[in-house]
Formats: structure tokens, sequence, C-alpha cells
């Protein structure tokens, strides 16, 4: 029965991403908002027996271990030599505002509770430089407890849908006029980029990627082997326990080795397969909360992600003031940071500057690979404090 429960568990993420494709209303939400309010739904009506516990850890534990290296293999770091030097510089901008804002946060905060302060620090700056899959991987790096991580996510998902609604309205108007309108990037429909702005799933289930999938599995389970054996030979040379933090670098930067291979690199496959992953996660996670301690959430931490949040957008578009980096460049970057690359296109099309989709999310790209290593550093860093 277990076995039934798991399969189920892994399963109702494809059925939602189906109600995704077939009705408005949730496309509007979105898959992973969508995969949360099911989880809770489901932890929280009494459906999942108790035993169903560990699965659930495990689940959720191996997900992300497996995700993780299936979402870098498809990188192209040598592309990243071709981003427009605005770009780039925006995105530097971009990530040293929320590690700035996060930082000063934490120290206001930190009355709070040392440890919980850091923690939301850590995963503030995971998510605005990369994604939802930095958010995870920092919560198993730095061993966050689940209340802790769902608090966070959820209002992540209220304060980023009301981030992108004014980017996608006033933002338009008003940083174009504070920080100018130009052109910026290359023509989109390059390969490179697509299958990150692509939502559609079915074709995982083609007869013609099952051999790929194999491959891209086999080899992510590999290089989960590997990381955990470095973390362990880690933890006998300072005669301590595993630090989950070791091996979510591990995976980081084993996964990037990898995406050097020309062979690995064109797995498509391997992107949405490992963005499947993580809508399981999000479902399984969100199934382990209670609604209870989500409705007992304190305001200090609300008003910490929202301070980290448009703060950070404030400072950054300070500096691009200052470094004279076009509105545009500035808006595609922002919101590749703080949403992740498949927001981008939606951004491109609101600018009516099709040519800043790639430059948007190559640098998105970037915060992705960047964002475990910032976030998990800081954690540490900020918890020995």
């Amino acid at each position: 029965m277990t076995v039934v429960y798991a399969l189920v568990l892994c399963c109702v993420p494809a059925c939602l991403l189906w109600v995704c494709h077939h009705q408005v209303w949730a496309q509007k939400l979105g898959i992973i908002a969508l995969c949360y309010i099911a989880g809770l739904l489901l932890g929280n009506l009494g459906w999942l027996p108790e035993t169903m516990a560990p699965v659930q850890q495990t689940l959720s534990d191996v997900t992300i271990l497996v995700a993780l290296p299936l979402l870098l293999f498809t990188l192209d770091v040598r592309q990243w030599r071709g981003l427009a030097g605005k770009a780039l510089l925006s995105m530097l901008f971009a990530t040293t505002s929320v590690v700035t804002l996060a930082t000063c946060l934490f120290f206001i905060f930190r009355g709070q509770g040392s440890d919980s302060a850091a923690h939301f620090a850590a995963m503030s700056v995971g998510v605005y430089t990369g994604g939802t899959p930095n958010l995870a991987a920092i919560k198993t790096g730095l061993d966050i407890p689940h209340s802790e991580y769902i608090v966070f996510h959820s209002l992540d998902t209220v304060l980023g849908a009301a981030y992108l609604l004014f980017m996608l309205t006033l933002g338009v108007r008003m940083f174009r006029r504070l920080l100018g309108h130009a052109r910026v990037g290359v023509a989109p429909g390059s390969e490179d980029v697509q299958h990150y702005s692509e939502d559609n799933y079915a074709d995982l289930l083609l007869p013609v990627h099952r051999r790929e999938i194999a491959a891209v599995l086999a080899l992510a389970g590999l290089v989960v082997l590997a990381a955990l054996g470095i973390a362990e030979i880690q933890a006998l040379a300072v005669a301590g326990e595993t630090n989950p933090a070791v091996v979510i670098v591990a995976l980081t930067s084993l996964g990037i080795g990898l995406s050097l291979v020309s062979r690995v690199r064109q797995m498509r496959v391997a992107y949405k397969l490992g963005m499947y992953l993580i809508y399981v996660f999000c479902f399984v996670i969100a199934s382990m909360a209670s609604v209870e301690q989500l409705a007992q959430v304190d305001g200090a931490v609300t008003l910490f992600l929202l301070g980290t949040v448009f703060g950070s957008l404030l400072l950054h578009a300070l500096l691009c003031r200052l470094a004279r980096v076009d509105g545009d460049t500035f808006m595609v970057t922002s919101v590749a940071a703080v949403c992740s690359p498949p927001f981008v296109p939606m951004v491109a099309r609101a600018l009516d500057n099709p040519s800043a989709l790639l430059s948007g999310m190559t640098a998105g790209i970037i915060g992705y690979a960047l964002g475990n290593y910032l976030g998990i550093s800081l954690g540490v860093f900020l918890q020995g404090l």
C-alpha cells in the first residue's frame, strides 16, 4: 500500500499540469502554486495515513537530489561569455542587491532566532537569484525545518505574484522613464533557450524519449552517489556527520561540470524531467505542512520577505541608474532573478522587445547556477555569527 501512495504522490503533479493546459484559471495560478495548494489539501484533509511520513520525507529528499543535476546538465556555460555586457552587469547588481538586503534584514530580525533569520536570508538569496530549484536545494543543504520552508514559500508565492503584476503593468512605464529604453540581447528562437520557457511536459511520455530519459536518470544517479561520497569523505576527514550543504554544493559543481560535455548538454529532456521532479517535491513537501502552523505566521517573516523583494528591487534600479543600464535590460534581469527564467518571455512580450529574451534567460540561468553557492554560503556564515 505504501508503494501505491508513493506512486500517487509522484503522479499528482502530472494531473495538475494537465489542468494547467486545459483551464485558464489554473494557467494563471501557475503549476507550482497548484502543487502547493493540492499538497496542503491532501495533507490536511486526513487522506494520508501517519505511516506515510517516512515515505514523504524520502520522496522530498530524493526528488531534489536527482532534480538538481538534471536541471544543470543543459547549461551552456560558454554562452555566458556572449551575454551582453549590460545584462551581465545588471544581473550582478540584482544578485548584490538581494545579498545586501537579506544580510541587513538578518541583523534586524535576528532577535526572532538567529537560525531562523539565517535560514530566511539564505532562502531569499537562493530563490531571488535563481528560483524554486535553488530554494529547495538550500532547504536540503541547510537542513531547514519543513515549517519554515513552507511559510517562506507560501509568502514568496504571494509576494512573487504581486511583484510580477507590478513589473508587467506599472513597472514597464516607470522603469523605462527612470532608466531609459534600449533594445537588448539577440533575436529569440534559439534552441538553446526554448526548453527553459516551454511548459509542455507531454513529450516526456513519448516512446522516442525513453532511452534518453533512462540515460539522464542514470547519469544523475551517478552524480548523486558521487556527491554523497564526497560528503562522506569530508565527514570522515573532520570526524563529524555528513553535511547536507557539502552534498548540494558537490551536486551543483558536478552538474555544471558535466554540462561542459556536449552530449550531456544536448539531452534536452533532462531539464523538463528535473522540473517535473521539482513539482513533485513542491507537492510532497506541502503535504507535510500543517495549515494551523501557516495560520500562525509571524508578521516579522512577512516584513522580511517584503523588505528583501522590494528593497532589493529599488537598490537594483538605483545601481542600474548609476551604471546607465537601460530599463528593458533591468526588467528582464530582475524578473529572471526574482521569478526565474520561465517568466522572462512574459516580460519580453510586455516590453514588446523580443530581443530581450535571450539576455534575460541566460542571466536567469546564471542565477540558477550561482544561487546554491550564494544561499548556502550566506546561511552557513550567518549561522556562525
